[in-house]
């Protein structure tokens, strides 16, 4: 069997897809889908927050939800707003936000290659949040959220890439956010051969978001295993789009903090400078590099950078600025706990920008906040090569991919 391998995608026509794409359902609240699909009959939100066309004190959990979704995406297919191709095809996406493009390839992986590692992870997964998409893949019967994977760039493939991109999209659309979001279908043989050989031909590939997917999709195949099977089934393949590591764009994932744990300003300050050197500055603190943090506190900036004998030089983990932070600062001084489920801390995605920072500690909700310089494509291999965990919200992937570009049926 193929690492990799074309697909009959359900995608929407060209002429409606803006009306159907729609944020990964993961990053909108009900009431944000609510509004978003209002009066907007075919977007995806339908299929992916279904819960929105139920009363709005429904449980986004119950049966009745997961039904409706599976209601909703029949209703699109028989009004022909999704249509399955009549061949397995593979897809370039590519991405535009801003000057940054990044071109990935839309295909169906294998789950025994997942299961054995070699489709690598880096962060643990909440058996609640795998529960809800298992159930929502076995509604609609197909996979609708597609897992983000990276792979070391390949010769082979950038030059295909660029031949194939050089001809008409199949779609090409903005989105309400600004970002493009272009499709193109590879139809070819010669190409379709050429990207499962070289893909096979590959070591490992990277999951860079989309562990609660991936581990849905391998939980659903071991459900429907059969002893007649032949590993070829759909179900033993789950939806990615795969991009090369010089593509990606990780931005930083910042740190807020409700109180300084009993400690007066000053008092915090000087707990501070035992671990990093202190600098107040006139102006926001974005870190240029790792070792380097931005802190806002009682209306005033500093920059943090690291003592160098507290950074580990042989633990891929330990040396990542977000466990520096944990440490050295976080835990012994303002007494964090574990980080995914203290509730004294919270998190900010670098797409909101340092205001957000100070909006959120000026406002008196949280005491102090934290600007980080962004994980590394390298340091998220290096952590997922030797089998262990980033620490919980270590990356924030931007340009976000679009539900409903492209699905797998099952």
């Amino acid at each position: 069997m193929s690492l990799i391998r074309p697909f009959r995608g359900l995608r929407p026509l060209a002429a409606t897809a803006k009306d159907v794409i729609a944020p990964p359902y993961d990053v909108l609240n009900t009431e944000e889908a609510r509004q978003r699909a209002k009066d907007r009959p075919w977007s995806f939100l339908h299929i992916s927050k279904p819960e929105i066309d139920l009363p709005p004190d429904t449980d986004p959990y119950s049966d009745a939800v997961y039904a409706k979704g599976a209601e909703n995406l029949q209703r699109m297919l028989a009004a022909n707003i999704l249509k399955q191709d009549e061949q397995a095809n593979y897809y370039l996406y590519r991405l535009t936000m801003g000057k940054h493009q990044q071109i990935g390839l839309v295909a169906v992986a294998n789950i025994a290659d997942y299961n054995s590692n070699r489709i690598r992870k880096h962060e643990l997964t909440r058996p609640n949040k795998e529960d809800d998409r298992v159930r929502q893949i076995d509604a609609l019967n197909a996979q609708t959220g597609p897992v983000f994977l990276t792979y070391k760039h390949n010769p082979t493939i950038d030059a295909l890439v660029e031949t194939l991109t050089a001809q008409p999209p199949s779609v090409d659309l903005t989105a309400d956010d600004g970002v493009i979001h272009t499709l193109w279908v590879v139809d070819n043989p010669n190409d379709i051969e050429t990207i499962t050989n070289t893909f096979d031909a590959m070591d490992n590939l990277y999951i860079a978001d989309g562990h609660h997917r991936s581990a849905a999709a391998s939980r659903v195949a071991e459900k429907r295993r059969t002893p007649e099977q032949t590993g070829e089934e759909a179900y033993n393949y789950f939806l990615t789009v795969i991009f090369p590591d010089n593509q990606m764009k990780i931005l930083d994932y910042n740190r807020v903090v409700q109180d300084l744990n009993g400690l007066t300003s000053s008092e915090f300050l000087e707990q501070v400078a035992k671990n990093f050197k202190v600098n107040p500055s006139q102006s926001p603190v974005k870190p240029q590099q790792s070792g380097e943090f931005g802190m806002f506190v009682d209306g005033q900036w500093y920059g943090l950078t690291i003592d160098a004998d507290k950074i580990p030089t042989n633990d891929p983990v330990a040396s990542l600025d977000v466990s520096l932070l944990t440490d050295h600062l976080l835990t012994p001084i303002l007494g964090i706990g574990d980080p995914r489920t203290d509730k004294r801390i919270d998190f900010v995605g670098g797409i909101r920008g340092l205001g957000e920072l100070e909006k959120r500690v000026n406002s008196g909700e949280m005491a102090v906040a934290f600007a980080l310089y962004p994980t590394s494509m390298e340091a998220l291999m290096a952590v997922a090569d030797a089998e262990q965990l980033m620490p919980p919200k270590s990356t924030w992937f931007e340009p976000k991919l679009a539900d409903g570009l492209v699905s797998h049926l099952l």
